[in-house]
């Protein structure tokens, strides 16, 4: 009988990448400051119910938090961070995308930053539009009061300070996207560049 334990378990450090006990703070331009109390999420597009949520309406549907192993692109990762928020399961069970949408692209409130990703990363179990790190709301510099949360995609999809969800038929690139940065961003093969694809 084979001993169990002799198998060999995935690593948590995708390749070329290394553990920082920081939290780097990266964006595209300048920390984006966002009033809490008149924040608004508009939500759009390929959907049945498009809708605008303030941050508190967020509030009363938060329905997970999560810990998990994030990767920024710049090579470094952390472990077991903790967000919590609103499931993406769960708005897109509120919105009803309809058939027609394949992707959705996050905008943002710094410097018109954008991302896309497939709808169906969003139905990962571990995606959220998370509004609190650590139990606490999320810092300006972290991207709060609002950000999505893709761990399993490099982090510059994990798009901060977002304002408006786009769902969409046809994939548009983002701005890193567009700057040679790859547009499926997937850590485990190491997809960090449009070559990479």
């Amino acid at each position: 009988m084979k001993n169990n334990s002799t198998q060999q378990k995935k690593p948590r450090l995708p390749p070329g990448q290394h553990e920082t006990k920081q939290f780097p703070v990266l964006q595209k331009g300048s920390i984006a400051h966002i009033n809490r109390k008149d924040y608004q999420l508009k939500i759009e597009g390929e959907i049945e119910h498009p809708k605008i949520f303030s941050l508190e309406d967020l509030k009363k549907i938060k329905d997970l938090e999560i810990t998990e192993d994030i990767h920024c692109v710049t090579s470094w990762s952390k472990f077991d961070t903790r967000w919590g928020g609103v499931s993406f399961k769960k708005i897109f069970n509120i919105l009803k995308p309809k058939s027609s949408a394949n992707f959705v692209e996050f905008s943002c409130a710094d410097d018109n930053f954008t991302t896309t990703v497939p709808l169906e990363r969003l139905l990962d179990d571990n995606a959220i539009l998370a509004i609190n790190f650590d139990n606490l709301p999320i810092s300006d510099k972290h991207g709060g009061p609002v950000r999505a949360i893709i761990p399993n995609l490099y982090f510059y999809k994990s798009a901060k300070w977002v304002i408006k969800i786009t769902f969409l038929e046809k994939d548009r690139l983002g701005y890193w996207e567009r700057q040679g940065y790859s547009n499926d961003a997937n850590p485990w093969k190491e997809q960090r560049y449009t070559s990479d694809d």
